[in-house]
């Protein structure tokens, strides 16, 4: 299977929300625009989500392929200007969340993260301050 496909697959079945590699692929044995968004004519046929998903395991298991897609749209997007650095918004809706409480895998993750976040705090910190109140405490 031609990886292009399989990442314009992945990339219908998050866009559009579909729950499923199975639901996906129905839909784009139906949907006229999705067909012609990879490729296919009417006679061809749609692979098997089985076929799909033999495929992206095989070839995208434990790879960063899809973050380092992610990181070039964006370096595209910032040197077109397309992204304003000016203000910074964050979504603290909370969802509950479908996992096993007795089952975890326990990870390593990028220092990254709470370099943002004390540069966050910093940055949260002066404002308060500019505004006479008191900063927020760190650990």
């Amino acid at each position: 299977m031609d990886p292009v496909i399989l990442v314009k697959i992945l990339i219908i079945q998050r866009i559009f929300g579909k729950k499923s590699m199975r639901l996906t692929i129905k839909e784009i044995e139906t949907n006229v625009a999705y067909r012609w968004y990879l490729g296919f004519t009417f006679l061809d046929k749609v692979p098997h989500y089985g076929t799909f998903s033999k495929n992206h395991r095989r070839r995208f298991y434990d790879t960063d392929l899809f973050e380092q897609i992610f990181k070039r749209i964006l370096e595209i997007a910032i040197k077109n200007n397309l992204i304003d650095h000016s203000t910074l918004f964050i979504d603290s809706t909370h969802i509950k969340a479908n996992a096993n409480k007795n089952k975890y895998i326990n990870r390593v993750i990028k220092k990254d993260a709470l370099h943002f976040q004390k540069e966050l705090n910093n940055k949260i910190n002066q404002q308060r301050l500019a505004q006479g109140k008191k900063p927020i405490k760190t650990h």
